[in-house]
């Protein structure tokens, strides 16, 4: 689970995918200590994570005292158990979006003075694969054709003092025609610009940790592609 706490990222893993030690600053053991706001810094592996761990954790993460936590990977053998608490502490809604390739660049939006990605909410009766074409269609007014999932993204955010969680699945889709391109005002776009690799670079800087994933997932994935063909 690629989950995103007040844009900070957080992994939820059976143990036996673990990144291994080395990329940590800190690594707790919720069996044998405490977890604390003092211990989340930098890059941290909490480890032995129950749902009750889970609960601290997610209290921790969501209160108002700075932090100096860059990421957390949790590992625990009741992944299930666990996710499924994560999701009942929030509102669920569901959505998907697109990364647009043309030759060799890529589709980004400028929306509330951040680049972004198009994507929307899921409507009644859709699959997520509609749900994505729907929303690049409509926030880009350019046509497209789906390619193959990229990943799927959980980021929480507060509105109207209510706790939400988006899930978002992630497609590659190339570009049919743009003859007709422009930002959906309507949905706060003010800019819409194909970028290199080094310009999609240097735009993640002023972006979402969701979105720089989506990205480090889709340059995986092609790059595993160009290697098998």
């Amino acid at each position: 689970m690629n989950l995103f706490v007040n844009d900070t990222p957080v992994k939820l893993r059976k143990p036996e995918v673990n990144s291994g030690e080395g990329r940590y600053n800190q690594i707790i053991d919720a069996q044998r200590e405490e977890i604390t706001k003092a211990k989340l810094i930098h890059h941290v592996w909490i480890k032995n994570v129950t749902v009750k761990d889970m609960g601290v954790i997610l209290e921790l993460l969501n209160s108002k005292v700075p932090t100096s936590l860059i990421s957390l990977e949790i590992t625990t053998r009741k992944y299930d158990e666990v996710k499924d608490f994560i999701k009942r502490q929030f509102k669920l809604v569901k959505a998907a979006g697109g990364l647009v390739r043309k030759k060799d660049k890529l589709l980004m939006i400028y929306r509330l003075k951040k680049w972004d990605l198009p994507k929307g909410k899921r409507e009644r009766g859709e699959g997520n694969a509609e749900t994505a074409i729907r929303e690049v269609e409509e926030e880009c007014n350019i046509s497209v054709k789906l390619g193959e999932k990229i990943c799927t993204t959980w980021h929480t955010y507060t509105m109207n003092k209510k706790s939400m969680m988006k899930r978002t699945k992630w497609y590659m889709m190339s570009l049919v025609d743009d003859s007709k391109m422009k930002p959906c005002l309507e949905e706060d776009i003010e800019d819409l610009r194909w970028m290199t690799q080094k310009e999609v670079y240097h735009a993640l800087q002023n972006s979402y940790k969701s979105i720089q994933f989506v990205f480090e997932e889709y340059y995986n994935k092609t790059e595993s592609l160009n290697l098998e063909n």
